[in-house]
């Protein structure tokens, strides 16, 4: 099985300061691979060097077979985000964001409409169609976010902290249409400090700590092996907390 992504020895450096330490990992296609830990583990970092946004310092990333430093445009063509920063054009109203958003993978006007009408009807939101983005809750705008994603329907989908921030309704609502998304073959890569949405989620988890992988494993088979919760499995495994 070819994986979607595969990164050897993935380093990346800030000013001396090693933000990700030569890991390893595969994701295969149509699972759910999660990346689990504190803010600051290096979590986000990787999710920016896999869609592009920077190149690694050094190591070999490929996503579909495509190294990011050789052929990022068409790796970002088939990827979707989306980011952990409600980065929505507050002088747009909801239907118009996906519209725009669709003109950057250079979909015509005559598909992206009635495609923004579907994806709103995906994430329950047709009824905000013309609302101004101030008028959201944070609920509503992670729901716009993981429509937006989904404009070029992406072989790959990078969610990056999908949840943080909302109330328990709104976190559940956001991993349904995960679940739905996941039922029907997309691939997942998500970010999450919170056990509970990678317990649910995930087929695998990384667990992460100061840019190491610790382990790469599912959760029942960590949690069995380590017992408790993946709160505890993380403690056991750094000697810190998901929340530190």
């Amino acid at each position: 099985m070819n994986p979607i992504v595969t990164a050897k020895a993935l380093t990346k450096n800030y000013n001396g300061l090693q933000a990700v330490d030569s890991i390893d990992f595969e994701i295969e296609r149509g699972e759910c691979f999660g990346f689990l830990g504190p803010n600051g583990a290096g979590k986000t970092t990787v999710m920016r060097i896999i869609y592009c946004f920077m190149p690694p310092t050094s190591g070999d990333v490929s996503i579909f077979g495509m190294n990011v430093i050789e052929k990022p445009s068409e790796i970002k063509s088939r990827i979707g985000v989306m980011p952990q920063e409600a980065n929505l054009d507050p002088d747009l109203n909801v239907l118009e964001n996906l519209i725009v958003y669709a003109r950057y993978f250079d979909i015509p006007k005559k598909l992206s409409l009635p495609l923004a009408w579907e994806l709103l009807g995906f994430v329950e939101m047709k009824e905000k169609a013309t609302s101004k983005i101030e008028n959201l809750s944070g609920g509503m705008k992670q729901r716009l976010l993981l429509a937006r994603s989904l404009i070029n329907d992406p072989d790959l989908l990078i969610l990056d902290e999908p949840t943080t921030g909302l109330d328990p309704h709104s976190r559940h609502s956001v991993w349904s249409k995960l679940e739905d998304l996941k039922g029907k073959g997309t691939t997942l890569l998500l970010t999450t400090h919170y056990m509970e949405e990678a317990e649910k989620l995930c087929d695998r988890v990384a667990i992460m700590d100061s840019g190491k992988i610790v382990t790469v494993d599912s959760p029942s088979s960590l949690i069995a092996i380590h017992g408790g919760n993946l709160e505890n499995v993380y403690l056991k495994l750094t000697g810190r907390s998901l929340e530190s």
